[in-house]
């Protein structure tokens, strides 16, 4: 997910991609250690995308706090 996109959310809909991108993520660790997954590069995407996702929600909470 581009970090323009993440953006444009509001912080429940950040948190809300956070949560289903970190089951994505369990999901995809647990297919590896089964050797089902082919495309092991979808772990490190997925591991960027919230650290991501975790550094703008902060940012807008900060915002938040700082206008309030």
């Amino acid at each position: 997910m581009k970090t323009k996109d993440i953006q444009e959310l509001s912080v429940a809909e950040i948190e809300k991609k956070i949560r289903d991108t970190r089951a994505e993520l369990l999901d995809l660790r647990l297919k590896k250690q089964t050797g089902q997954v082919e495309k092991t590069h979808k772990i490190t995407e997925a591991r960027k995308d919230i650290a991501r996702m975790e550094t703008i929600r902060s940012a807008k909470i900060a915002a938040e706090k700082k206008s309030a």
